[in-house]
């Protein structure tokens, strides 16, 4: 006999509240402490002779950082910002984009790769994804005009993305890369730390990210004429430009994107457990993956061959066909009501928001209206990313719990409740699930 469904009024399996996101410790602690004890909470030098000269380079911490980052992704030049929005925008001025420029662009992602050409008054063009989320190397192709300038790569919920496809594109039209790795601390394309593949590479440390220190971001690049424009547009770069003697000065009017000593200290203790952190996740995924796989309705994320994935979020295709056309929001709904949190979709496409159905960020319709943009009229109509749009409408269910502090134990609770409801609905699973014998995340300590 069935379980009666929580949906149908019955218990549901898990009454216990799930862990938040909570990484840091007495380490961290005591990271911020020696900060406050030595008084400066933000610096603009770390020394009396910068190097390069003219520019912010920041305190003890954010050195300390910037130089943690340069050797565990093998570059030379990393760039501390305030966040990775910040960084986003900071690439776009130091890449030398703007008017008259076109950037392809995902349009299943979070809004600030789209809108950080706009800043620049260049146009964001969307091009399609693959099935598991990222830029899809043939939509991009179908999109370039002979003004496109860059790509801005979005390595999505820590997959890589077709970085050998998109990187040869880019190569045969003279096109800068961006990478966005927000979600994809620790990820790795064919043995290379995404973020070090293309042009200029941004990294997140968002509250919510795999480390965190509440917000703050990086750049990093091969380059150091690119390093030092991304500086100067960090911090106020058109007051320091004359005294240094920098003539390339389009897109230097800066911003302040600084780095404060509290949030890179944080940062820095965040760094050293991004190993432990990843392998904890990468257990929980695969416990996942493991048990999911065994109904044919669902498609575990698969990472790409001689990648290494990271996972900032568990993304599960849901095909419906394979259970009766049982909509999603019902699959959704019964397995919310077991104490289970999927959620519908991930990011409405983002030229369906307002700002690019009008067309207008600025006033007078501002960049499109533009002169120099007056003949770049990208596709923003329905329908236009029609794998985006089947993911976010029909197919794609998310789950956070995939991060420390949760447990084995957790995922047995998510794995639990699938089965009751899919059982509930005739369903079987193809095999039984391994014991993996771990403990819920309360009963950890």
């Amino acid at each position: 006999m069935t379980e009666i469904l929580a949906v149908d009024g019955g218990p549901p399996l898990r009454s216990r509240p799930w862990l938040d996101n909570f990484t840091t410790g007495d380490a961290e602690r005591q990271a911020v402490l020696a900060v406050l004890d030595s008084g400066y909470l933000s610096l603009f030098e770390g020394s009396h002779t910068p190097d390069p000269p003219f520019a912010f380079t920041g305190g003890p911490a954010v050195h300390r950082l910037e130089d943690l980052a340069a050797e565990r992704l093998g570059v030379p030049h990393v760039v501390s910002v305030n966040s990775a929005t910040s960084g986003l925008y900071a690439a776009i001025g130091a890449l030398g984009l703007g008017y008259g420029d076109e950037v392809i662009v995902s349009p299943y992602t979070m809004s600030a790769c789209a809108a950080a050409p706009l800043v620049y008054g260049a146009i964001p063009v969307f091009a399609d994804v693959e099935d598991g989320g990222s830029l899809s190397v043939a939509a991009v192709a179908a999109r370039l005009t002979p003004r496109t300038r860059a790509i801005l790569v979005v390595h999505q919920f820590g997959i890589p993305a077709d970085m050998d496809g998109l990187l040869a594109l880019a190569a045969d039209h003279q096109l800068k890369v961006i990478e966005d790795c927000a979600q994809a601390w620790g990820a790795r394309h064919r043995g290379r730390p995404v973020g070090t593949l293309g042009d200029i590479g941004v990294f997140s440390f968002n509250v919510n990210k795999t480390i965190q220190s509440g917000e703050g971001g990086l750049c990093v690049t091969r380059d150091a004429d690119l390093a030092y424009r991304l500086q100067l547009i960090r911090n106020h770069g058109e007051a320091v430009v004359g005294p240094a003697g920098y003539d390339a000065i389009t897109n230097i009017i800066g911003y302040n994107y600084r780095m404060t000593e509290l949030t890179a200290a944080v940062a820095c203790e965040q760094m050293r457990r991004l190993e432990d952190l990843n392998r904890q996740r990468l257990e929980l995924v695969a416990q996942l993956s493991e048990g999911l796989a065994r109904y044919d309705c669902f498609v575990p994320p698969a990472g790409r061959p001689d990648c290494d994935s990271t996972y900032y979020v568990y993304p599960l295709r849901y095909l419906a066909g394979h259970l009766g056309q049982r909509p999603r929001a019902e699959l959704v709904k019964a397995l919310n009501a077991e104490g289970i949190l999927f959620y519908q979709g991930y990011v409405r496409p983002l030229y369906l928001q307002p700002l690019y159905q009008r067309r207008q960020a600025f006033r007078h319709g501002y960049p499109w209206s533009a002169p120099e943009n007056r003949d770049s009229q990208p596709d923003y109509s329905p329908g236009s990313c029609p794998t985006a749009e089947r993911l976010h409408n029909h197919e794609m269910i998310i789950n956070e719990h995939i991060r420390p502090p949760q447990s084995s134990g957790d995922v047995t609770d998510i794995l639990g409740a699938v089965d009751k409801v899919l059982g509930a609905w005739g369903q079987a699973r193809s095999a039984p699930p391994r014991d993996w014998s771990g403990p819920r995340s309360d009963e950890i300590g």
